[in-house]
C-alpha cells in the first residue's frame, strides 16, 4: 500500500484528491491548518495533522513521522484579487509553504511532487492560454504559483525530485468555502441568495472565465502521479467551455429557483478579463475528459449549498498595505464583514 501526503487535504480541491487515493486503497495523511478546511472532510481511514506547510517544524515532523511515496501539495492562500495588498500572507503560505514541503519531500526521497498551480502564471496572456506560452503574471497570487513551479524545476534536474503541475482554474463544486467573502464565485453567489442579499458582479459582468467542476478534474492528479512520462511538465486543467461572470450569476440564481433574484453591479475593480486556458496536453496525457455543464455542476453546487444553509461570513486576511483601487471593493467586503451583509 502507497503512503502519500496531501496537503491542504481538508479544503475543496484537496478533500476531493485525498478521498480519490482512500478509494483505490492508498494510505493518506492531510497536513491542514483548518483555516479554510474542515476536519470532517478528511476521508475515513486517512490521517489528519493541524498544522501549517509555513511551520517548518511541523513540516519537518510529519515528514519523520510517516514514509511518503509521494506528495501532493494543495495547501495555498487563494485570493488573486487581493494578493498584491496582502504580499506577506501570499508569499509565506504559497512561496515560503512550498519551499517548507519541497526541502522535507528531498530529504525524505519520496517519489514525486505534484503541485496545484492556477491559471493566474499567465495573467492577461492571449487565450486560449497554452503551457508554451511565456507566463507573465498580473498579480501577485499568479507571481507566486509561477515562482514554486520554477523552483520545482529546478529542484528536479539539480536534486532529482520528480514533479508535476497543474494549472487549474475558477474551480468549484460541493464543499467549496461558503464563508469567504473574497474569493470563489459560485460560493459567494450561492451564500449570497441564502444571507437574502443581492448576487454582486464587478463592473459590466462580462469578464469571460471557463468554470471547472470539481470532480471533472481532480483525478488528474492521480494520473499524473502514476504516469512518469508527465513527470517534469505543467499542464492545463480545466473547463473547455467559457462563461462571462454575469451568465453564471443567472445561473447561479436559477438553480436556486429565484430566476428574478437581484444582481447589483459595483464598480470595475482591475482584473484579468478574459482567462481560459487550453487543456489538450492533459487531455492527451490522461486521457480526455467529459466537462460537466456548467448548468448540471452549478445545480449539484446549489443543491448541496441548500442542505448547508447561509453562512457566516469570516476571513483571517488583514490588509497589510493600504487598499488604493478606485472601485474600492475591498471596503466595501469589509463593510459586509462588519454588518453581517445587510
Amino acid at each position: 500500500m502507497a503512503r502519500y501526503l496531501v496537503t491542504g487535504g481538508a479544503g475543496f480541491i484537496g478533500s476531493y484528491v485525498a478521498q480519490a487515493l482512500v478509494d483505490r486503497g492508498d494510505d493518506v495523511v492531510v497536513l491542514d491548518d483548518l483555516s479554510g478546511g474542515y476536519a470532517s472532510r478528511v476521508p475515513a481511514g486517512g490521517a489528519l495533522v493541524v498544522g501549517s506547510v509555513t511551520d517548518a517544524d511541523t513540516v519537518e515532523d510529519v515528514f519523520k513521522s510517516f514514509q511518503f511515496d509521494g506528495v501532493f501539495h494543495l495547501a495555498a492562500f487563494a485570493a488573486e484579487g487581493i494578493s498584491h495588498a496582502v504580499k506577506r500572507l501570499n508569499y509565506t503560505s504559497n512561496v515560503i509553504g512550498s519551499v517548507n514541503v519541497i526541502n522535507e519531500a528531498i530529504k525524505g526521497k519520496v517519489g514525486f511532487f505534484g503541485f496545484a498551480s492556477s491559471v493566474a502564471v499567465y495573467g492577461s496572456g492571449t487565450t486560449p492560454m497554452r503551457e508554451d506560452d511565456i507566463p507573465v503574471a498580473a498579480d501577485s497570487y499568479g507571481n507566486a504559483k509561477l515562482t514554486v513551479e520554477k523552483e520545482l524545476a529546478i529542484t528536479m534536474r539539480m536534486q532529482g525530485l520528480p514533479y508535476f503541475a497543474m494549472r487549474m482554474h475558477n474551480v468549484y463544486g460541493e464543499w467549496q468555502n461558503m464563508r469567504d467573502p473574497y474569493r470563489n464565485a459560485v460560493a459567494i453567489f450561492l451564500n449570497q441568495i441564502m444571507r437574502g442579499e443581492p448576487i454582486t458582479v464587478y463592473g459590466d459582468g462580462q469578464q469571460v472565465r471557463a468554470f471547472t467542476y470539481v470532480q471533472d478534474i481532480a483525478g488528474t492528479f492521480l494520473k499524473a502521479a502514476d504516469n512518469p512520462n508527465a513527470w517534469g511538465t505543467v499542464f492545463n486543467v480545466g473547463s473547455s467551455t467559457t462563461s462571462t461572470v454575469l451568465n453564471l450569476a443567472e445561473k447561479v440564481r436559477s438553480a436556486m429557483g429565484l430566476p428574478d433574484h437581484p444582481i447589483v453591479h459595483l464598480p470595475e475593480r482591475e482584473e484579468v478579463k478574459v482567462a481560459f486556458t487550453d487543456s489538450s496536453r492533459a487531455r492527451s496525457t490522461f486521457g480526455d475528459w467529459q466537462d460537466t455543464p456548467l448548468v448540471d455542476g452549478v445545480a449539484r453546487t446549489a443543491a448541496w449549498a441548500k442542505t448547508q444553509g447561509p453562512a457566516e461570513l469570516y476571513t483571517q486576511i488583514e490588509l497589510e498595505i493600504p487598499h488604493t483601487e478606485p472601485s474600492d471593493w475591498v471596503s466595501w467586503i469589509k463593510g459586509r464583514l462588519n454588518t453581517g451583509g445587510e
